[in-house]
């Protein structure tokens, strides 16, 4: 079986959106949501980033990063899959709930249903790389040999 996930308002796994009101806390910051770190590291440590951060949704986060008028940092064709890793496994070391409900996903596939980025989710094509449900997959690999290496040591 296949878990496919788009909305954060979605149950159960709308919590693997990048939208959904789970904060983290990363860089001596906390951010409202994984979408509102990933997008103020395009900008990485400028005034823009810092607006960013406190957008009062993650949609406006979104828009803001995307603002071509901003230049994104040189870098970051290079870093944004370790950004993105990085807001997933904080967001799901942060919540117990929700680390609960991506480690109840077993071994299943995990897939951004998404027809508008053909990076992040599926695409329009259903061809795309799905690379939040990638990261998604590997941080539930990382987390379960956590939880296995608490239950090995305690036991």
């Amino acid at each position: 079986m296949t878990i496919y996930f788009y909305g954060a308002e979605e149950v159960p796994y709308g919590c693997f959106s990048n939208f959904s009101a789970h904060s983290l806390d990363l860089d001596g910051h906390v951010w409202p949501t994984s979408e509102h770190y990933f997008q103020a590291q395009k900008f990485f440590d400028t005034r823009h980033a810092d607006l960013i951060r406190r957008a009062r949704t993650p949609l406006r986060a979104a828009e803001l990063g995307r603002d071509p008028s901003k230049p994104l940092r040189r870098d970051w064709d290079r870093v944004k899959d370790d950004v993105m890793r990085r807001a997933v496994a904080a967001k799901f070391r942060a919540h117990a709930d929700i680390r609960d409900i991506l480690l109840s996903t077993a071994d299943e596939a995990i897939v951004e249903d998404t027809s508008a980025d053909h990076y992040g989710g599926r695409g329009r094509t259903g061809t795309g790389k799905n690379m939040l449900g990638r990261i998604l997959m590997r941080t539930r690999s990382q987390l379960r040999s956590e939880v296995q290496g608490r239950h090995d040591r305690s036991g």
